[in-house]
């Protein structure tokens, strides 16, 4: 049975973004965990199992992100804006990309990620992932606009922090790498690293705008 199928067998129409939502934001926890995995694996091959299950995941992400816009062409009742809809699977879709990004470059580049800002990186992406996935989750029956708002400053915060971790790692790599190769290899991963953080912030921005409009 396809995923289509299936969703149209258990929920109602308009709960099923909720659902694929929530699907969604459930696999990027799983993909920031997976991705601390391989900023503080050692062993090029075992990163590498590491970054193919990334990139599993990230399909994954693409084909529940697919289904919402086809939902959203099919139902005419949705449980929010249709715009705000759009904006919510594209944001969430950009983390998944993001990550991906962020361990395919450190396996293709041979960069060495025992290093203290791709791996403080990676942990605040673990963080921003699970918030986010709190607030989406909350989103279901906004009950408690606490949670959702607590998650949202907690997303905000992690951004900042993605960019003090960004600027210092910066400043520590053009002082202490002799390497030009090496300063380019690594400061291109905690680029897209720090977008992550990025995305997530903008998946906030976005469910901030649906709680103000509907809670």
């Amino acid at each position: 049975m396809g995923l289509n199928s299936f969703f149209k067998i258990f929920l109602p129409k308009d709960k099923i973004f909720y659902q694929l939502f929530e699907n969604v934001s459930s696999t990027l926890v799983i993909m920031g965990e997976k991705l601390k995995e391989v900023v503080n694996e050692p062993d090029f091959d075992k990163r590498g199992q590491s970054i193919k299950e990334i990139e599993d995941m990230e399909h994954t992400c693409d084909d529940y992100t697919h289904e919402i816009f086809t939902q959203l062409g099919k139902n005419f009742i949705t449980p929010f804006d249709r715009e705000d809809i759009h904006y919510l699977a594209t944001a969430l879709d950009d983390i998944a990309d993001y990550i991906q990004a962020s361990a395919k470059k450190i396996n293709f580049y041979k960069v060495n990620p025992n290093d203290i800002g791709i791996q403080k990186m990676a942990d605040v992406i673990a963080q921003g992932c699970e918030a986010v996935h709190r607030a989406v989750t909350e989103l279901r029956d906004m009950k408690n606009m606490r949670k959702i708002t607590d998650a949202l400053v907690a997303i905000n915060s992690i951004e900042n922090q993605g960019d003090d971790i960004f600027d210092m790692s910066i400043e520590k790599l053009f002082d202490t790498e002799p390497d030009a190769k090496e300063v380019i290899k690594k400061r291109e991963i905690y680029q897209v690293m720090e977008i992550v953080t990025d995305k997530c912030e903008d998946a906030a921005n976005v469910i901030e705008s649906i709680i103000v409009k509907y809670a």
